[in-house]
């Protein structure tokens, strides 16, 4: 009797992290690589290092308009000199002589001679004159000059191999002298869906059926990341048509995702189909929303049949679909980026309402930042309500059987560093 109770024992279920370990533990960065022009490399990851073409700045300038000036001619506030220039942004001024001073413009070289600049609002022209500045402060040698490569240094790596490229990333580049970058190819994700009892917004629902969410909340979720997604649709629930979608879906991509049918039920045809077609492990995670995850490979077919391709089978709740992506799909697809990946950060922010029936598993409450700096919670946390994700602006990371009251800190994930 004994044994037979232990072999029925259900294996225990993964923590998020395990979960995450052993996805990202199989992951491997796409190996090719592209040349796409500047404005082609917004979200793009870098696969090489790139150096500096030039000292940024090129030459010793001024962060202020004002004038330049030798600190000897003006130890003592209120030291009168001679204008004896003026240098706007893009012209070289001439050798500063002794007792003069230079107006000048922000971003314009500081001319030989000079080793402080005076703002215009420490100066004064004195009353009468056209042609000299009072200098009411003693200035200190190196005083609002910018120095010739102090951001960046010719031949130097100015961005390293891995990089997203965020707009910034893309004004560094271009400070650099850059106008191509060498990025890794887009990551290839295929998505289908399944379920009889799907209908597409526009078309007439079914008798029982509903509207698939997921189709739309997934692929754009993909898209964010920069991936190139194809939309295999709808499938029915058969084996057959599962199984003919698997292998054309593993053709050109790099990872399948599909949303339902991960259960065991007798509707349920991605276990079977996927492990006819390749090799899978269906996990039960400790998380909720979010309990079944499936993982595994597909064998590509086509030309490139020695070849496999990832395989991520998400629940069909649409609100354990969507965190489930966040948490365990969005770090995959990090990672065969090239990027790097691992659980999302999260940040101590102060709860305004109690929860004090804590589940056995880690939950992850749709949450949202209120007027005093602190966190509400969307009423109605079922993994059917995706209005809690929309209404939402990030993620509560409840630990298991964690308890809290109003004023307590606690662990939160904002949207926005998920979605990118």
């Amino acid at each position: 009797m004994n044994s037979e109770k232990s072999a029925m024992t259900k294996p225990p279920m993964l923590t998020a992290q395990q979960a995450l370990d052993h996805l990202l533990s199989n992951a491997k960065a796409v190996s090719e690589s592209e040349t796409v022009a500047m404005q082609a490399a917004l979200g793009r990851v870098l696969a090489e290092n790139v150096n500096s073409l030039v000292d940024v700045p090129p030459l010793d300038n001024t962060s202020m308009d004002g004038y330049a000036v030798r600190t000897l001619d003006t130890q003592a506030p209120g030291s009168t000199l001679k204008i004896a220039q003026r240098i706007p942004a893009g012209s070289m001024g001439a050798q500063l002589e002794l007792g003069t001073a230079a107006r000048i413009f922000t971003g314009a070289p500081v001319p030989p001679g000079a080793d402080a600049v005076v703002m215009q609002e420490d100066c004064a022209i004195p009353e009468g004159s056209t042609d000299q500045v009072q200098v009411n402060i003693a200035p200190t040698a190196g005083q609002w000059i910018r120095r010739r490569g102090e951001d960046l240094t010719a031949g130097k790596t100015a961005l390293t191999a891995g990089t997203y490229l965020r707009p910034q990333e893309l004004g560094v580049a271009a400070s650099a002298g850059l106008t191509h970058l060498n990025v890794k190819r887009k990551v290839r994700v295929a998505a289908f869906f399944t379920g009889d009892e799907l209908s597409l917004p526009g078309e007439p629902l079914k008798p029982g059926g509903i509207y698939n969410s997921n189709r739309d909340t997934l692929l754009a979720c993909i898209k964010s990341l920069g991936c190139d997604a194809t939309d295999f649709g709808i499938v029915p629930d058969s084996l057959e048509a599962t199984k003919e979608t698997l292998r054309k879906a593993s053709k050109d991509h790099d990872l399948i995702i599909t949303s339902g049918g991960v259960s065991v039920g007798e509707e349920d045809h991605i276990k079977p189909a996927v492990t006819s077609e390749g090799r899978l492990d269906l996990w039960q995670i400790a998380i909720k929303p979010g309990k079944p995850l499936a993982f595994g490979a597909v064998r590509k077919s086509g030309e490139n049949k020695d070849g496999e391709t990832w395989f991520i089978g998400l629940p069909g709740n649409p609100v354990s679909s969507f965190v489930t992506f966040l948490l365990f799909v969005r770090p995959f697809i990090l990672k065969l980026q090239g990027r790097d990946a691992g659980m999302p950060q999260s940040y101590p922010m102060r709860a305004d309402f109690d929860w004090l029936k804590g589940d056995r598993r880690n939950e992850f409450l749709r949450v949202r930042i209120n007027a005093q700096g602190g966190l509400d919670l969307f009423p109605n946390q079922s993994s059917g309500v995706l209005t809690s994700a929309s209404w939402g602006d990030g993620l509560l990371d409840c630990p298991p059987g964690h308890t809290f009251k109003a004023g307590e800190l606690v662990k939160y994930i904002p949207f926005n560093s998920l979605l990118a």
